[in-house]
């Protein structure tokens, strides 16, 4: 039996605004995926990562989960002794979420009780993602538990603030001009420092109030105008979202990318914003009319992942 796989996650709205209880918008991203799988005849990254399971599968023996979401070490190290690897080509340090996709992998394969995410109640989904924080905290510090949550559902996820999380539908692909599309910097974000100069910027009352009144205000108009497919408004709230990190999330915005995104706001062609914590990796970019913001991003790696 072949195990199922993950995929990567693109947190589309809701970028350090979650931590400050502001909304979120997130979608599986199949481009990009991992699975666990056996190999005898290990390469150095089967090595690598079989080593790496070794030690996580510790880290899990010594966590005490509630009964609903006990996880059976014992088997896990059992197949980590057979050459368990996770096999994946989710870049690290890119904000799509590489960690997640393991937790979900191994979460799936070895918990007591199994899952159906298409019948998950909201209730479960609360207490599931509390299980994953503890599950993905092992990697970077705090996790709030939603990058494997999303992995694991495999379906576009509603965060309605910092307790509550929910199933949603987002509108139809259509063959049209527009475009949600990634811009791959081409240098590794690190999470942890961005985050800590986000946390040092709260410190400061001005960039709380900013924060609270502008950014959230922006951030939850774009979902809700997104998900109902009201593209005007969308713009214009995004357009004030993208303007509003160039001035506030300088140090989040990879260098290469920081005349590109003022461009962007001075010609209404295109706005960038951040995906996940910034500082490299990829950026987000939306465009009325792709064909035109294609052209004045030239020579930067693009991907087109939603057509509207």
């Amino acid at each position: 039996m072949t195990n199922p796989l993950f995929y990567a996650k693109i947190l589309l709205f809701g970028e350090y605004g979650i931590i400050e209880d502001s909304q979120g918008l997130t979608l599986p991203y199949s481009f990009y995926k991992g699975t666990l799988k056996f190999s005898d005849n290990q390469s150095d990254f089967e090595k690598k990562s079989n080593e790496s399971l070794q030690k996580y599968s510790d880290y899990l023996a010594n966590l005490e989960l509630s009964k609903d979401f006990k996880i059976d070490v014992e088997a896990f190290k059992k197949d980590i002794e057979k050459g368990l690897f996770f096999d994946s080509n989710i870049p690290q340090g890119y904000g799509v979420g590489s960690s997640g996709a393991l937790v979900a992998a191994i979460f799936e394969k070895y918990s007591f009780k199994k899952y159906n995410p298409s019948t998950i109640s909201k209730t479960q989904l609360k207490d599931l993602k509390k299980v994953f924080g503890e599950l993905e905290s092992y990697f970077h510090g705090k996790s709030s538990g939603i990058d494997p949550l999303i992995c694991y559902m495999n379906l576009p996820i509603l965060i309605e603030n910092r307790e509550s999380v929910d199933k949603v539908s987002i509108p139809k692909e259509e063959a049209g001009k527009g475009a949600i599309f990634l811009i791959d910097s081409g240098s590794i974000g690190e999470t942890g420092p961005m985050v800590q100069i986000f946390f040092e910027k709260l410190k400061n009352e001005g960039f709380r109030k900013t924060l609270k009144e502008e950014f959230i205000k922006y951030n939850n108009a774009c979902i809700d105008t997104f998900l109902n497919k009201e593209m005007t408004p969308f713009f214009k709230n995004l357009k004030n979202l993208s303007k509003w990190a160039y001035v506030h999330f300088k140090p989040m915005i990879p260098n290469n990318l920081y005349n590109a995104w003022k461009k962007g706001l001075d010609t209404n062609a295109y706005y960038l914003k951040l995906c996940g914590s910034g500082g490299g990796g990829y950026i987000l970019g939306f465009a009325p009319d792709y064909a035109k913001a294609d052209k004045m991003l030239e020579g930067f790696n693009k991907e087109v992942i939603y057509r509207f």
